[in-house]
């Protein structure tokens, strides 16, 4: 009796606090490449751990993209790369400007079309945008982060419509405040406040937006959607 093989996810910004969730729930079910940039001691421990592969590159350089689609097939491709900064709008540098929009649009924009023909080809494919709470309201001294996350949310509609046909699905996660990195260093009484905004009085985990990428992978009848993993905040 032959094994079916396991089909392969590739998450983009593995190492982070998001992406090693990630990488650790996703793995359960496919066999996982991630991308990271800096952090190779974090991403050697991940390759341990979870048995998957990973690539250094900088994602907003469009031959990096290419090699990676050139080696690795995808049926799950999950644009999680991303960096934060809190800055008041009449602060920001044109430099502020353009890498927030490199890393979370052009980035994506790279990835996405290096491997988008190999899923035309198999009639299959699932590709999950992560943006973010800000990108459905906006944050106050994040005008770029928030513009940058919006993006996204266009990016994953209009993908939708186009690709559809083709039998690729594209879905979109809006994580609300999660516990530790990007927002690691917020004043306490700032978190506490936050919490005391969701319904479910608590902030989200990694693991709470990795189970939704989780979910979206499956939902063979899901495309065009953001889906908000916030605890309730916009309620």
């Amino acid at each position: 009796m032959t094994t079916a093989k396991r089909k392969t996810a590739v998450i983009t910004g593995g190492t982070g606090t998001i992406g090693r969730a990630m990488v650790e729930i996703i793995s359960k079910r496919y066999d996982v490449v991630f991308t990271y940039n800096h952090n190779k001691k974090k991403a050697d421990e991940l390759e341990r751990l979870y048995s998957a592969k990973a690539y250094r590159g900088d994602i907003t350089d469009i031959n990096v993209a290419q090699r990676l689609a050139a080696r690795h097939e995808c049926d799950l491709l999950i644009n999680n790369a991303g960096i934060s900064q809190i800055k008041p709008f009449a602060d920001l540098t044109e430099l502020d400007w353009y890498k927030m929009m490199d890393v979370h649009l052009t980035g994506s924009f790279y990835i996405t079309q290096a491997f988008l023909p190999a899923m035309v080809t198999k009639k299959s494919g699932c590709i999950l945008n992560i943006s973010s709470i800000w990108g459905q309201v906006g944050a106050s001294c994040e005008v770029h982060y928030s513009t940058a996350k919006a993006g996204l949310i266009g990016f994953t509609k209009a993908l939708a419509k186009e690709y559809g046909p083709s039998g690729i699905r594209v879905n979109c996660i809006a994580p609300g405040v999660i516990e530790g990195g990007m927002n690691a260093d917020l004043p306490a009484d700032v978190l506490r406040e936050l919490k005391e905004q969701s319904p479910l009085g608590r902030l989200g985990t990694a693991k709470d937006v990795a189970v939704a990428a989780l979910y979206l992978a499956g939902a063979e009848f899901v495309t065009g959607q953001v889906l908000g993993i916030d605890g309730g905040f916009l309620l």
